[in-house]
Order: structure tokens, then sequence, then C-alpha cells
């Protein structure tokens, strides 16, 4: 359900423009409980408290071009630890993290006071990233126990904060829906309303304690917004205080092994899903079982003009896309088919109509001149094995390598079948940011799944 890219077409990451993620910290005071005679104050009133509380701790962060001094993007980000320690998204510091010799990180308090920052660790995976300001018995926010160990009640009233559009700090109130079901990678639903710039700020309870990371939210609908479920950010927290700062030098090499490391348990744990066989007319395809997908159909049934050619069918993406930069993704997977039945067309005149939805070279996400390599496609036909179960196909194999990550491509697979003259079957299988091997061995699959119907 998520691509964590400015490029989603569904989700909006809470960038900052143009843009646009324990120790023990003061709690601020619990609200009456069941028993106290006084009434709870009203939400607002609770919403003051917090945000007076929390102010000391949040932060503004600037990346900024080095040589003109001016930002180029912002985001938010809070205190965690007495020894500067901060929680942020990697995506407000990606800018930097990517280019340490063109850009630098600076820091605002609520109060004005600023600040150079320093990275002291990333997971690209979760789009957070630890940083560090210069300072001793700083105010912090603590994590939220029922939030870290996942016990944190569906409907709680919780409250985000963070500098949208850079108007100034803000808070929101929303309430807790727990993880998003469609979603490899944990998100929690978060009715309140995040927005660019407040990417990387705290979503804490009336306590003051913190259950998430402002990340996301949905284009196409009001008030639906996602965060980073704090256990991920108390992780990358003990990690940081444990393991050597990051090396601006290095990083490219510790995101290509981080993404390397996720796309090798995403595709292993697609193909443990397996793959379902789906009718198209004569012919079957395959489908995943993976509960985060989402398939959808299509048709062009009731077109007017009544087309010369019938069309039905289906997509399913993993919509798992991570953010790596403003001009790169990795991590969409996508299954297409298109069952295409002439009505009255000739074979050249059906191949016409079909050569629309066989683009050999399309692939999840968008190509960058500086962060890929041009496709290169090789064709083939491929007879089956047993002609008596699978159609011949006619296939095309395309990939193009990422300039800045060894070891990761991203693949499409085309097929036709090649059985009749009146009717087709057209496959694509579309892998964003795999290994070689993995791409090949799921396209292997997928090849296999294309049979006759039984």
């Amino acid at each position: 359900m998520f691509v964590l890219s400015p490029r989603a077409r569904l989700l909006g990451i809470a960038l900052a423009l143009p843009c646009v993620p324990v120790g023990v910290g003061a709690q601020l005071p619990m609200p009456p409980s069941e028993a106290s005679a006084e009434p709870a104050p009203p939400l607002t009133d609770a919403a003051e408290r917090v945000y007076a509380a929390a102010r000391p701790s949040l932060l503004q962060i600037r990346t900024l071009v080095e040589e003109a001094g001016r930002q180029s993007s912002i985001g938010s980000g809070f205190l965690v630890d007495p020894a500067g320690f901060a929680i942020t998204n990697y995506h407000v510091v990606s800018q930097y993290v990517l280019e340490p010799a063109t850009y630098r990180l600076e820091y605002v308090q609520p109060d004005g006071s600023t600040g150079a920052l320093a990275v002291q660790a990333i997971d690209v995976a979760n789009d957070l990233a630890v940083v560090r300001i210069e300072g001793t018995n700083l105010p912090h926010l603590a994590f939220d126990a029922s939030a870290t160990d996942g016990s944190l009640a569906r409907g709680e009233r919780i409250y985000a904060m963070g500098n949208p559009l850079d108007i100034g700090f803000t808070i929101v109130e929303g309430n807790w829906n727990g993880l998003v079901d469609r979603s490899y990678n944990d998100r929690v639903h978060f009715t309140g309303a995040i927005n660019p710039g407040m990417s990387g700020g705290p979503a804490v309870t009336a306590a003051g304690t913190v259950v998430g990371v402002n990340v996301a939210k949905r284009l196409d609908g009001d008030l639906v917004s996602f965060l980073v479920p704090a256990s991920k950010a108390l992780a990358l927290l003990e990690r940081a205080r444990t393991e050597p700062a990051l090396d601006p030098t290095q990083a490219r090499t510790e995101i290509d092994h981080q993404l390397l490391a996720w796309q090798d348990g995403f595709q292993h744990a697609l193909l443990e899903q397996g793959l379902r066989p789906k009718r198209f007319g004569p012919y079957e395809a395959p489908e995943t079982d993976a509960p985060w997908f989402n398939c959808w159909a299509r048709t062009n049934a009731e077109q007017t003009p009544k087309p010369r050619a019938r069309m039905n069918g289906s997509t399913c993406n993993s919509q798992s896309g991570l953010f790596v930069a403003e001009d790169i993704g990795s991590g969409e997977a996508e299954l297409t088919h298109y069952h295409l039945r002439s009505d009255g067309l000739n074979a050249f005149q059906l191949a016409a109509f079909m050569s629309q939805y066989y683009a050999s070279t399309t692939m999840a996400g968008s190509w960058s001149r500086k962060r890929h390599t041009p496709p290169e496609c090789h064709e083939a036909f491929v007879a089956p094995a047993d002609a008596e179960r699978a159609p011949p196909l006619r296939a095309v194999w395309c990939a193009r390598a990422y300039r800045d990550f060894d070891g990761l491509y991203d693949i499409a697979l085309t097929t036709v079948t090649q059985d009749r003259d009146d009717e087709a079957l057209v496959s694509r299988l579309a892998l964003q940011g795999v290994s070689y091997d993995n791409a090949l061995a799921f396209a292997r699959r997928f090849i296999e799944g294309i049979a006759w119907a039984r």
C-alpha cells in the first residue's frame, strides 16, 4: 500500500518544500484516571499541555545547499536522548546523505536557536534516521512502552507535531488505528492531518510518550496519514548509541547493503506466499497470494464506440516502494495480465491493437539518467516443455542497473501468447530494485504460471 516517494500515485511523503522521521525522558502529567473525581480536560486543552511540554524537544531540520547557504528542503525531528540524539525520517536528510559535498544539515528549535546536525544512523527500509546535535542534559521525549511492544489500543487519541509548510511548529490531533493491513513494511494509520514539512516529527500520547514518527499521507483521501512505528525508531536509536556514526563517504555503500537485504527478504517472502492461477479466457496466469498486494480489474467492455477487440485484465501491485532519493525509488513489484480477443479484426489489426498493451520496456517506477543505466532488452520465443499444458510465448526481458548501488536492477518481463490469431494473453512482470538472481528466479516462476486453463 505504500510507495514512499514523491513519485507515488496514491501516497505523498510528508516532505518539506520542495521535497515535500531510550533514554528515560521527562514525561508529561498523566490525564486524570477514570476513578478521578475531576472530569478529563477537553481535547484542545490536552493538546495544549502536550505541545507545551514537548516543544523544547522539537526540531526543524533543514538541508542547505553548501555553496549558496540557502535551504533546499525542510522536515521535522525530535530529541530522544539527553546527549543530543534525535529521530527524523531518512527522506528528510537523504539529499545530504547521498551528496555530502553539496549539502549540509542544520536544525532550528522553536525558540529560534540553530546549529549543525550530524547523521548517526539510517534505516532506509523504514524511512528513519538518527541525527545528533551538540549538548548535554537536553530536554527530550521518551518512547511509549505500549507502542513499542504492540499493545497500544486502537482508537487512542494521539498528537502529531512538526513544522508544516514552514509556517511554524504546530500540533494536530488524531486517532491511532494500528498497523495497516495491506503493507509489507509496518506503517500505522493515523487520522490526523500530516502535511509537508512534518516528516520526522513525533506522534505522542496524551502523556507525551512517542508512539510513532510522521512519514506520509494519502493524496486521494482526507485525514488518512501514516506513522513509522515507535519500535522501529527505538531499534535504530539503540543501534546509533552502540555503533560508530555513519561515515558520509560510505553512506551509499550502507544504503546499498540495506536495499539488497530488504529486497532479498521481500522476494523470499513473495515466493513463499506462492502464486495462484487466475483464468483469462482459455488461459491462466499467475497472481500472488501475498496479503500486501492490491489487485484491480480493467475492461473496455463499456467503451463507446464499441472497440473492435475486447480487453479484460488485472493488475496486482505491491505498493511497497522505498524512498531512496528524489529521483529514485526501490522495492515495487507489479504483475499485469491482459486478455485480448478480436471482434472482427484480422491478425495484423489485432497485433496493432495489442501493441498498446505490449510495452516491453515498461518498468516499475520512473527512469533517471543520473541514477540508472539505459535499459537493455532481449527478445526470445519460449517453447513450453509440455505443449499440452502451456502455449508458446514471445518474451522480452529488459533490465537497467542502478548506477549508485551495486547489484540492484529494475526488471521488466513481458510475454504474449503465440498460439492463435484472434486472441492473446499479454502478461507483464515488473520488479524494482531487485538483485539479478532474485529477478531471474521470480521470472521463471512467472513464466511457468502461464498455461492453458484447466
